[in-house]
């Protein structure tokens, strides 16, 4: 896996961006949870993505996830995390500080078609998923989501 951007840059400008996702849940034994396998960047991943202005997270959350799986027979859950991370862009020239919040989401849809950014998408056993990802963040967003179902 390459980095795509770096560490912060003292002299360069800061923008904020917000963007929203789920942890897509179809039922089990066991639940199962989709993840994406980005192409480029050779990475599992969740679904998500940018606010539009005027948008809110949960219509953001359940946009992003039908734009990447394909899937749109689904229902949004509560909010399971929140994430931030900062990082710089040299493409932009411009450091970003992005906060994305994810919610459990649900569907019984099994065959989803991902965009073309991602080469494939795979259902996983929810308490097998974090250790397919490789940060430590979408590691904490999966084990709230495991969390959230245990104390539904």
């Amino acid at each position: 896996m390459r980095p795509r951007n770096g560490p912060f840059r003292p002299e360069a400008p800061v923008v904020a961006e917000i963007a929203a996702g789920t942890v897509l849940v179809r039922a089990g034994p066991p639940p199962s949870t989709l993840l994406l396998h980005h192409r480029e960047e050779d990475r599992w991943c969740l679904p998500k993505g940018h606010v539009d202005p005027g948008e809110s997270l949960g219509a953001t959350a359940l946009r992003e996830t039908t734009e990447e799986t394909g899937l749109r027979a689904l229902r949004l859950g509560p909010e399971i995390a929140e994430v931030t991370h900062r990082f710089y862009v040299a493409k932009r020239r411009t450091n970003v500080v992005k906060i994305t919040v994810y919610f459990l989401a649900f569907t019984e849809e099994a065959s989803p078609t991902p965009e073309a950014l991602f080469d494939r998408a795979e259902w996983v056993p929810l308490g097998e998923a974090p250790a397919r990802v490789p940060y430590e963040n979408d590691r904490r967003v999966l084990r709230a989501a495991e969390a959230a179902l245990t104390a539904r």
